[in-house]
């Protein structure tokens, strides 16, 4: 990701709710006592968060409840100001924008999903869908015609003209997902979007989500608790704690290098297999290696277990230029599966 540009930046962003933040971080240089915010009655609920959101990612943020990840998001898009820091879109800065040019930005560059879906009831999904158009001043016509495309884009073609209450929890969230992209957003912010949902339900609207950012390519923040969700959508995951990002990296770089207890401890029950690639496994290659086959270094264990586990002979890792760069036998394989190693 490093090689590709930034589409917003936080910096030093912080946000402290109390009568006195503004003068406690001061005097304290951003390094604030917890006990001493607790004595002026104030809460931290984003402490010096740094984070570049890559232009077309996924960057999912989890956490606890409480640990300040819809805090965060907010930030981001400015519905709730900090007390300190900055936050860069495009490279500009939007704590120096003025009202009239950030509800542009909003309206115009930004997609907001929650996980109330605060649909306006007394509306079709048709209109429901094109009342964000209808904002931007988008004629009539046009913006139905926008509004049916992306109802068909979601699923949802043929229920144009039913109302909120005619549909089901999950035909409901696509409406507000469908609403959400009709001004074709830039940056797409998403708050526990499916938490809401039975698992089934959950299941094929992250199907539904992977399908659209592929056609779409968005760059995207998700918010969720569940790390089965993000290592299923993440590009790359932050994880947060008491308001403060303690680790941020690929779904398989928090799986085999947690930084603390709290890290491990959300990847403790995930299946490996799902997460671990051949990079993360593979074995040093002796001269006399006689291979049974060969893999990618970018496929995961769950894809290639199989061929693995019934050969007699270890499989050679290749990387992207096809030099042998490791190998990969039945035992580690075995050690993947039962979790044994590797986490």
């Amino acid at each position: 990701m490093n090689n590709q540009s930034i589409k917003l930046a936080c910096k030093d962003l912080w946000k402290i709710y109390g009568e006195r933040a503004d003068k406690l971080l001061r005097q304290a240089d951003g390094n604030i006592d917890p006990e001493e915010l607790s004595r002026e009655g104030a809460i931290a609920a984003v402490r010096e968060v740094n984070l570049d959101v890559y232009e077309g990612e996924i960057l999912v943020v989890m956490g606890l409840s409480g640990s300040g990840k819809s805090t965060l998001v907010r930030l981001m898009s400015r519905l709730i100001e900090p007390t300190h820091g900055g936050i860069l879109f495009n490279d500009k800065d939007l704590l120096k924008v003025s009202d009239k040019e950030l509800i542009e930005i909003r309206r115009h560059q930004m997609g907001m999903v929650f996980q109330h879906f605060a649909l306006l009831p007394h509306l079709t999904v048709l209109n429901n869908v094109a009342f964000p158009l209808e904002i931007q001043g988008v004629s009539q016509d046009d913006r139905q015609k926008r509004a049916l495309e992306i109802i068909e884009r979601v699923g949802l073609g043929g229920k144009h003209d039913f109302y909120p209450r005619e549909l089901s929890g999950g035909q409901q969230q696509r409406v507000g997902i469908a609403r959400s992209l009709a001004v074709e957003p830039e940056l797409w912010f998403l708050d526990e979007p499916f938490s809401a949902l039975d698992p089934l339900i959950r299941r094929e609207m992250q199907d539904e989500f992977l399908r659209l950012q592929n056609v779409l390519r968005i760059t995207i923040v998700f918010i969720t608790h569940d790390f089965e969700e993000a290592i299923r959508l993440a590009d790359r995951v932050a994880i947060m704690k008491d308001g403060r990002i303690v680790q941020i990296g690929t779904p398989e770089e928090l799986v085999v290098a947690p930084v603390d207890n709290y890290v491990e401890e959300f990847t403790r029950h995930v299946n490996r297999s799902k997460v671990l690639t051949a990079r993360s496994i593979m074995s040093e290659v002796s001269a006399a290696t006689d291979f049974g086959g060969s893999v990618l270094v970018t496929d995961r264990v769950e894809d290639i277990a199989d061929r693995i586990e019934r050969s007699p002979t270890p499989f050679a890792v290749h990387d992207n230029e096809g030099n042998v760069i490791g190998c990969i036998d039945r035992e580690t394989i075995v050690d993947v599966l039962i979790g044994r190693k590797f986490g």
